[in-house]
């Protein structure tokens, strides 16, 4: 289990980076007349981000989840798939890109990078980290919990978005 603990802990580790990038892209949308929307729900999607950790983590230890093999790199290979398509995200939106719903007058909506094929590309990296960390060591109980809360939570979450995204006008910032 110590190569899976490591696993979760660079998860952890890229989310703290994340959180980086966020601050940095809130001050930047917020000298520019940046507006946030969804503040109600960030704190569970932090909380439930967490919890997946810690998930991940205690189940394999206290349920006493075995490594499946072939189960078990299929989603390695998944959980690496969806931080590669989030961080697309992330250097798609540039500056703009954001744990929060700030939106910047004026500028138009990005549609370029995976954006130019789906309108919300880093919650499907979303959904498929948080099904695929867990199962890499059989932490189905985990997996099954925070897909049906992240379910719930993105529901919410992408109206606030698309509400917020409406307002712009659509150019392909990366071309």
């Amino acid at each position: 289990m110590t190569w899976y603990t490591l696993l979760v802990l660079a998860v952890a580790a890229e989310r703290l980076a994340e959180l980086v990038v966020a601050r940095r892209n809130t001050r930047w949308s917020l000298a520019r007349g940046g507006a946030e929307s969804g503040r109600g729900h960030y704190p569970a999607m932090v909380a439930l981000h967490t919890v997946l950790l810690v998930g991940c983590l205690a189940e394999v230890r206290l349920a006493e989840r075995p490594f499946l093999p072939v189960l078990g790199w299929t989603m390695v290979a998944a959980v690496v798939a969806a931080q590669a398509l989030r961080w697309w995200c992330i250097r798609a939106l540039g500056p703009r890109w954001n744990t929060r719903v700030i939106i910047v007058p004026g500028l138009p909506r990005v549609i370029g990078g995976p954006y130019r094929w789906m309108a919300h590309p880093n919650y499907v990296a979303v959904a498929a980290e948080g099904l695929a960390l867990p199962l890499v060591h059989g932490a189905w109980v985990t997996a099954l919990v925070f897909t049906v809360l992240n379910a719930a939570l993105m529901a919410v979450r992408i109206r606030c978005e698309d509400r917020a995204l409406a307002r712009l006008p659509a150019v392909d910032a990366t071309a």
